[in-house]
């Protein structure tokens, strides 16, 4: 019947219980053709162990005795169909069908177990995808935060450099005016003899000095003052200024110091920080009510990650001060504006707003920088970090040079003198306390109008010039003058001073004169640099 229908089959043929169980357990067949009277055994006892060794192969009683009742309880007990041996013909259709239906639940037995396998791990996969996208999110939010950060240091750097771009320009044209105001009141006060227009000038002179002193802390924000920068132990700094503090804080306030025995010596302006240290403590004096507590600590100090803001310093090794107050803390938007110059929450009167941003631009023109730490209700400490003195370069000193005026000098001459300066009123005031100071003076209005004088007379015994300049600045001039008449020594009058480009220049602290003149400076600098040039013959020795 099989051939007939054209069915491609190979055919096993079992008669025993022990054969027909060895054959359905290897599993191999793809139908079971099955007698209900066997030899040994019946079709059902075949059936039940069809069921179980090899539940998924299709199962077909073909019978000439199988009856309506065992076909029925058959089919219960998993038979896939039956044909009578009356009805041989209806055999391969069975058999295709049988197949069909076996290949179609191998496959929904595949699906389901896909399924099941699916539905085991999917808890898993939603568990690790959702840890997946709560990484990323949070790795977002941190990328927004310090992008925000970034920003918003930025921005603050930004607006620190403008501000301290505009009064460092303002307190050098300040200074200029101060120059003439306290070189005019200095001529007035030695014409003037009545004790009346004696005190107002003094009166006068004291005003211009505290615009000089105003001057000077806006220099230190803007990172334009004049430093000179020493080896200072800042623990004996600390320790001699117990006295003072306690008695610029008043004794309301307890002062308590813990400091680190081996601190390392910071290189440092030995006067600034002593004024910065004073700030600090004055500012924690305001801040605390009476009976406070004011600390100050010092500790060496290793950073090694980027600063955060603008005022803090960069990696590098540190001899750290801190001034600490057990007072009324720094509210969060207060804190974003502390170091800009002129902002202050004290009354109208009580303070000018320059403390700490004198403090900040100190810290970051000495290489270092500032933190503070504060909580509301609690108290502030404000760390300045200062650079640790590292080994000094040493380098071989230049041999001076040497020009010999003799031959266009006399025995007895004053020294000559050129001043340059671009404000005829600085220059004026410049020139007449040198000329009433015993020296000869030229004047000249710019670098270049200084170069074409020595160029037609270069036996001066000094130049004096202004820092700042249009066109060629005092420091190219000084350099020029390096080049070409390098035993001529060079004086600087600055209303501000760049140390970097003064040390490119090779002038030193002995060589510069701040403005507004106080106290003879110009007229004792300018004669130590004369008393240092001289050697008899009247031959003038550069020093570098």
């Amino acid at each position: 019947m099989l051939d007939g229908a054209g069915l491609a089959y190979r055919l096993d043929r079992t008669m025993t219980r022990e054969a027909f169980t060895a054959a359905a357990v290897e599993r191999r067949h793809d139908l079971i053709l099955a007698d209900y009277v066997l030899p040994t055994f019946d079709g059902l006892s075949a059936l039940a162990i069809a069921r179980e060794h090899c539940p998924e192969i299709p199962f077909v009683f073909v019978s000439g005795t199988l009856g309506e009742d065992i076909a029925v309880e058959a089919l219960k007990n998993g038979a896939t169909d039956y044909v009578t041996k009356q009805r041989l013909d209806r055999l391969p259709r069975v058999i295709v069908r049988a197949l069909a239906e076996a290949q179609a639940h191998s496959k929904r037995r595949a699906a389901e177990q896909a399924l099941r396998a699916l539905n085991e791990t999917l808890e898993m996969r939603v568990s690790e995808r959702t840890r997946e996208l709560a990484d990323a999110n949070a790795a977002l939010r941190r990328q927004i935060v310090e992008r925000e950060r970034v920003e918003e240091a930025l921005r603050q750097a930004q607006r620190l450099e403008a501000v301290g771009q505009l009064t460092s320009g303002v307190a050098h044209d300040f200074n200029n005016l101060l120059t003439v105001i306290a070189g005019n009141i200095e001529f007035l006060a030695r014409a003037v003899t009545d004790e009346r227009s004696q005190r107002r000038l003094e009166m006068m002179r004291g005003a211009a000095e505290r615009g000089a002193r105003l001057t000077a802390q806006l220099l230190a924000f803007s990172r334009r003052q004049r430093l000179d920068p020493v080896p200072v132990r800042l623990n004996e700094t600390a320790a001699s200024m117990r006295d003072l503090l306690q008695s610029s804080i008043g004794g309301a306030v307890r002062i308590e110091m813990t400091l680190q025995p081996d601190l390392w010596p910071a290189l440092v302006d030995a006067t600034q920080i002593e004024l910065i240290i004073l700030n600090l403590a004055i500012n924690a004096r305001d801040a605390m009510a009476v009976g406070g507590c004011l600390t100050i600590e010092t500790a060496n100090v290793r950073l090694s990650a980027a600063p955060s803001r603008p005022e803090e310093p960069p990696p590098g090794e540190y001899a750290m001060i801190a001034v600490s107050d057990t007072g009324s803390g720094i509210p969060a938007d207060v804190l974003q504006r502390v170091f800009e110059p002129f902002f202050t929450t004290k009354e109208v009167g009580k303070g000018s707003g320059l403390g700490l941003a004198q403090v900040y631009g100190f810290a970051k023109q000495s290489g270092g920088g500032v933190r503070i730490e504060t909580k509301l209700g609690e108290g502030t400490t404000v760390r300045v970090y200062l650079p640790r003195v590292a080994a000094e370069a040493c380098s071989e000193p230049t041999a001076p040079s040497e020009l010999d005026c003799a031959a266009l000098r006399k025995p007895g001459d004053k020294p000559v003198l050129l001043v340059v300066d671009d404000d005829s009123a600085v220059r004026e005031i410049t020139a007449t306390k040198l000329s009433e100071a015993g020296y000869v003076t030229r004047e000249a209005g710019s670098g270049l109008a200084a170069i074409h004088i020595l160029e037609h007379d270069p036996c001066f015994d000094l130049v004096v010039v202004d820092f700042a300049m249009p066109g060629m600045n005092g420091v190219e001039v000084a350099a020029e003058i390096r080049r070409s008449w390098p035993t001529i020594p060079v004086i600087f009058v600055t209303g501000y001073a760049d140390q970097t480009a003064l040390t490119r220049g090779g002038i030193g602290e002995e060589r510069i004169v701040q403005k507004p003149f106080l106290d003879g400076e110009l007229e004792r600098k300018v004669a130590a640099a004369l008393h240092a040039q001289r050697v008899p013959g009247l031959k003038l020795v550069a020093s570098r």
